[in-house]
């Protein structure tokens, strides 16, 4: 018979890393890992807070502290595994200073705060649309020019970014928020529509409403506002030929030909109508709107053809005694409009090339349509400068001819 070894002493001389797992030290093998992920978690958000600052002493000093951090994390396998797995995380990872914010992963609160900028940009816009749309619906010029030089202000802001003009589109389809029937309905309106027809209201108790007519500043605004709008919201052109642009009504072209008497304005379209009457202020503003409502637009196009708009354009760029600048405005209107305008396929304006040779002779119609073609590859400051030089040539050419 032999006496058996206890249990337990080979346990008494064996390696610590050898021995069985115990509850109690996986309870304090977690807490320890927990501390040091905990830890590492605080040095990197501390560290990356500042490397994100905007000044450069502050970034130095999360560089630092970081870089510090990472020569301690090296000394463990386990601090280095526990860095890894941070890495997984997206504010954690210090690739994000260099990354552009709109490449990085979306997350919760990301698209809560874009959806909350996006909708406070849009009360913004429906604030100043609403302000601007007040005042520009007066009854006094003086409230509509500042209501039109405050929707114009506000155009401006609105075109430097993507968004804000997607939601100005979005805002035109609000018929309270409409931009362009305000514009034909107030401050483009016909003088013959505003002029007191009657004189009831003096033996009657209702006051009647006066409403001032508008002014050459008035007018030139509401072009431009209207240049605007269509520039950056293409449904505004089907507005503007709702409202008769430049189309004549129904009905009156007969009027028209059967009473030589009854052709004053009313018969005029009205951008056609501020062209042949209006000042030079007006008439500037008024080339640079047609364009813009032209453009994309072929139901205006047609409108332009049929109201011999070339013809009018024509008179005024071929008259030396009409100034300069607005003669120079009526050369570049030629060059937008054979190069970008009716330059494009299935243009429903065909016979412009033929009125322009017959209005103003086949060089300068060549030279014209020579000209349109300029910088399709330039940038916008350097494609304005090749426009006037152009329309200076095109100038040029008809006084030598």
């Amino acid at each position: 018979m032999y006496l058996k070894k206890a249990f337990w002493s080979d346990s008494l001389n064996s390696d610590p890393q050898t021995q069985s797992p115990s509850p109690v030290g996986d309870v304090v093998n977690s807490l320890d890992k927990q501390r040091l992920y905990r830890e590492i978690t605080l040095a990197l958000r501390t560290g990356l807070k500042d490397a994100r600052a905007e000044f450069s002493f502050l970034r130095v000093r999360g560089l630092r502290s970081i870089l510090k951090f990472l020569r301690s994390v090296a000394e463990s396998d386990s601090t280095i595994n526990l860095f890894c797995h941070s890495q997984s995380i997206p504010d954690l990872q210090g690739s994000s200073l260099n990354s552009d914010p709109q490449t990085q992963s979306p997350s919760p609160v990301g698209d809560v705060v874009n959806s909350l900028d996006k909708q406070r940009l849009y009360r913004e816009i429906t604030l100043a649309l609403r302000t601007g749309l007040k005042d520009a619906r007066a009854e006094f010029s003086f409230l509509r020019v500042r209501g039109l030089r405050s929707i114009l202000k506000f155009l401006r802001s609105v075109a430097e970014s993507d968004s804000t003009i997607n939601l100005f589109c979005h805002s035109q389809s609000i018929p309270d928020l409409q931009v362009v029937p305000v514009l034909f309905q107030h401050s483009l309106k016909e003088l013959e529509e505003q002029r007191v027809v009657n004189l009831d209201h003096i033996f009657g108790t209702e006051p009647i409403r006066i409403i001032t007519p508008s002014t050459d500043s008035e007018v030139a605004l509401a072009l431009r506002v209207l240049e605007g709008c269509c520039l950056l919201h293409r449904e505004s052109t089907l507005l503007a030929h709702q409202h008769k642009a430049i189309q004549i009504a129904q009905g009156l072209e007969e009027r028209k030909a059967s009473n030589s008497v009854m052709v004053g304005n009313v018969f005029n379209p009205v951008l056609m109508n501020i062209l042949s009457t209006r000042g030079v202020l007006e008439q500037g503003a008024c080339l640079d709107a047609l364009i813009s409502i032209m453009l994309d637009s072929s139901a205006n196009q047609m409108d332009f053809e049929a109201c011999n708009g070339i013809e009018e354009v024509a008179i005024l760029i071929k008259d030396k005694q009409v100034e300069e600048n607005l003669r120079l405005k009526c050369g570049e209107f030629l060059l937008l409009l054979i190069g970008h305008v009716n330059g494009r396929e299935r243009s429903p304006m065909a016979a412009v090339h033929e009125d322009i040779r017959r209005l103003m002779g086949e060089k300068s119609a060549s030279l014209i349509w020579a000209a349109s073609q300029f910088g399709s590859t330039l940038d916008p400051e350097q494609r304005l400068m090749a426009l006037h030089i152009q329309a200076r040539r095109v100038l040029e050419s008809l006084d030598l001819y």
